[in-house]
């Protein structure tokens, strides 16, 4: 991944590079799931191992340091000053729909495009773990798909997904700042 697809400064990309080695305790050339587990924040995060999922698409075990970097790009924060974007360059992967996309699919458990009754109640058990009945955390299940649900499949798409979370300040939730 290039410093130019990662929107990370040169400084940035090698601070990430030197964190990368530091969780790579064996020098293996690759982390695994375990090395992302050693990370404290997400160790205490009720969606610690959904985000670490994210780091491992199609299954895969390894993960190198451009995937590593293509992960950790949605949460660098928006430029303001970015100007005028050229169509023909894709999308950064920090961009307000690139981070949706990234928070649909740590809801959106089994992949298939729509977050189920059934994966809301599970994420949400995450989130909340013991401090709400879980008649509690059913009625908040069920408020929170109907809320979303435009065309009353009886689950969320991502378009219903994105429209529920237009008036969040994502850009500034989804972000984590890497000195520079």
């Amino acid at each position: 991944m290039t410093q130019q697809q990662s929107c990370f400064s040169q400084a940035s990309l090698l601070r990430l590079y030197h964190r990368f080695r530091a969780l790579d305790r064996n020098k293996k050339g690759y982390l695994s799931r375990m090395d992302l587990q050693q990370i404290g924040a997400l160790a205490v995060n009720p969606l610690g191992d959904r985000i670490i999922d994210s780091f491992f698409p199609d299954g895969s075990q390894r993960l190198d340091f451009s995937g590593f970097v293509r992960v950790l790009a949605h949460f660098r924060p928006i430029d303001d000053d970015t100007g005028v974007r050229d169509p023909k360059q894709p999308e950064p992967l920090n961009s307000r729909m690139n981070k949706l996309r990234f928070a649909f699919q740590l809801y959106d458990l089994d992949q298939d495009g729509k977050i189920s009754r059934h994966e809301m109640l599970q994420v949400l058990r995450l989130m909340v773990g013991v401090q709400v009945t879980e008649e509690q955390l059913e009625s908040i299940t069920d408020r929170t798909v109907q809320e979303a649900d435009e065309d009353g499949d009886g689950a969320v798409s991502f378009l219903e997904f994105t429209k529920s979370l237009e008036k969040m300040d994502i850009e500034q939730k989804m972000s984590i700042r890497i000195l520079k």
